[in-house]
């Protein structure tokens, strides 16, 4: 494919051949081969001239494309194993960070031992543009539209919950409408109580307004309340899993009756995807799918 390009540019076998050091005869078989391979003549050869036909003027732009797709892969490959350095500056939700990110962040950085790592951990949402962070592990679709968000798991949704104990006190919710007489643990995302609960139910999506006696701006706070069985919790799934694995809590509706909690890295602009960020994504996507096929199915 390469002689084939570097002949038409040169004019003549000879040419080509001299530019690339090798012998004019295997410029002119790798040719043929490459004729015999596509099943078409790419060159109108005479004993004086010779000139692209009309399947090799069809054939060329392909041709182009394909060699700069290689050179771009391999670019690729050697950008990947070039040793990671630097500072990478995180933002990361309290619960998910404490207890899942933290431990998948220190066998990143073992790794990559030159890559420094700052980690913000934190139920404010951090402003990517204004804060000095790289990128930011959240949940849920994005509000604003600028930003790029990188799936790590797509079918996450929020699980309700309750420990043991206490739904042997208080019983357990047959409905969402049943929410309304139970303790409801909240917790303060962004500088909001989030205290409306949506589902998505056969029948449509619901919002129910719960109460509680409890609100934390911790999310993890929130969750240890849950398993101290002090009332219910609704969050990511992915945040309560080990709890729900160990049993210490029990989901209580069906997975697709709550809603939806995609998890993603997002960061403020493309330019901003330097090979720490893209390594870290496949990483901690990789990290995500071995954890939800390593546990039970939600119910």
């Amino acid at each position: 494919m390469q002689i084939f390009v570097q002949t038409v540019d040169a004019g003549t076998f000879s040419e080509a051949a001299r530019q690339l050091n090798i012998a004019p005869g295997l410029a002119s078989v790798a040719v043929q081969r490459l004729e015999k391979a596509v099943e078409a003549r790419l060159f109108t050869r005479s004993t004086r001239s010779m000139q692209l036909s009309e399947d090799g003027e069809r054939y060329l732009p392909h041709a182009r494309a394909m060699l700069e797709a290689q050179l771009q892969g391999k670019q690729a490959l050697a950008h990947a194993q070039e040793a990671l350095s630097g500072t990478l500056r995180l933002s990361v939700s309290s619960d998910l960070g404490r207890n899942l990110l933290l431990g998948w962040l220190d066998t990143f950085q073992h790794r990559h031992p030159g890559l420094s790592l700052h980690v913000r951990l934190s139920d404010r949402l951090a402003d990517l543009v204004k804060h000095p962070v790289d990128a930011a592990v959240r949940y849920g679709p994005l509000s604003d539209s600028s930003l790029v968000a990188m799936p790590l798991i797509e079918n996450n949704r929020r699980a309700l919950c309750a420990s043991p104990a206490y739904l042997e006190r208080h019983g357990t919710p047959s409905g969402v409408d049943d929410l309304r007489r139970h303790n409801c643990l909240r917790f303060v995302w962004s500088e909001q109580v989030h205290e409306r609960w949506r589902f998505t139910l056969p029948g449509g999506d619901k919002t129910v307004t719960v109460t509680g006696n409890r609100v934390s701006d911790d999310a993890d706070a929130v969750r240890r309340w849950a398993v101290a069985a002090e009332g219910l919790i609704y969050k990511s799934r992915l945040d309560l899993i080990n709890d729900i694995a160990s049993g210490r809590l029990r989901e209580i509706f069906p997975h697709a009756h709550c809603e939806p909690s995609p998890l993603n890295l997002v960061c403020a602009h493309r330019s901003r995807l330097t090979p720490a960020i893209t390594q870290l994504r496949d990483f901690l996507r990789d990290r995500c799918e071995e954890l939800a096929a390593s546990l039970p199915a939600a119910v």
